[in-house]
């Protein structure tokens, strides 16, 4: 019925938030994500608020039809209510930033999903191998499908590494996963390390691969931080298009970019690739692992901080 202004602040977590806030006060309020804005500004007081949005909120999941009927008005209601008074808005690139500043008014700061440097050295390459990994939730929609595919396709010198977190179906889409790689001894699945471990444990194979078809506007627009995962464990990368990573990739020399978003596409650029490109490729990640390290958006949060608190 479009009631949004009466649905705000009525989801169980905002209710117990708001139970436990009371009447305390605060110097700054930091939205985490579109949602929580109702919230914020509920029980921001004096203080400023800001909302920090990763992606691009009115189509974060409107591949997924009960999303785009029932969420994705409700999600613009938020955005167009809320952004325009909130105090400083930040977002992972500035594709997306362009999105927030012309639809609703912002002047969105990028906050990258990159993560700390860490002081690693590319490991060397085993012969011929090609040793591809890739990590992240299995959960449906992130096409890992197509990377286990193309490892059955492509020659016995390729294998694939998958460290994945377990979605909330009780591992069922993690389980055939491992059925469509057909016990392949060159398909090995491995239990999911913390996030603070995973430079050091990727840092031993030498390609990262990602292939996500552009379902949504996010997913076209993507700067995911696998990206800066795989940089900061001096790996090369194989991507599938998207304007953002492709002028990463391009930029630093990182790798390839496939030349579509199907399978095929994939094994031909893996196959593409000799040794000597790979060692290249990971050498450049280790060139590029410092200007693509957080440093620079911590940077960018300490200024937004500093500009709020009158610092």
């Amino acid at each position: 019925m479009r009631l949004h202004k009466g649905a705000e602040l009525t989801a169980p977590a905002e209710v117990s938030a708001l139970a436990l806030i009371k009447d305390r006060s605060f110097d700054l309020v930091v939205a985490n994500e579109a949602r929580a804005l109702p919230l914020a500004h509920a029980v921001k007081g004096s203080a400023p608020v800001w909302g920090d949005m990763h992606e691009w909120a009115p189509e974060e999941r409107t591949h997924v039809l009960s999303w785009k009927l029932l969420v994705a008005p409700y999600m613009r209601h938020i955005c167009e209510r809320y952004l325009p008074m909130t105090d400083a808005v930040s977002t992972v690139n500035a594709s997306i930033a362009r999105l927030y500043d012309k639809q609703f008014g912002t002047m969105a700061r990028v906050v990258r999903n990159a993560r700390p440097f860490e002081n690693l050295t590319p490991s060397p390459l085993e012969g011929d191998r090609v040793r591809l990994v890739h990590s992240g939730a299995a959960v449906p929609g992130r096409d890992i499908e197509s990377l286990i595919s193309a490892t059955l396709q492509l020659d016995p010198r390729f294998t694939l590494d998958l460290y994945l977190i377990k979605g909330r179906d009780g591992g069922e889409y993690w389980r055939s996963l491992r059925a469509l790689a057909q016990d392949s001894a060159r398909i090995n699945f491995h239990e999911a390390v913390p996030p603070a471990e995973l430079p050091k444990v990727l840092n031993a194979f030498d390609v990262g691969v990602f292939n996500l078809p552009p379902r949504t506007t996010n997913h076209r627009l993507m700067l995911p931080n696998k990206l800066f995962d795989f940089v900061q464990a001096r790996l090369a990368v194989v991507f599938s298009p998207s304007v953002e990573t492709d002028a990463v990739i391009s930029a630093h020399s990182l790798g390839a970019v496939t030349g579509g978003f199907s399978t095929d596409d994939l094994v031909a650029t893996l196959r593409a690739l000799s040794s000597e490109e790979i060692a290249g490729y990971k050498q450049n990640s280790h060139r590029a692992a410092i200007e693509l390290s957080a440093e620079s958006d911590v940077e960018t949060e300490r200024a937004i901080i500093a500009r709020l608190l009158g610092l």
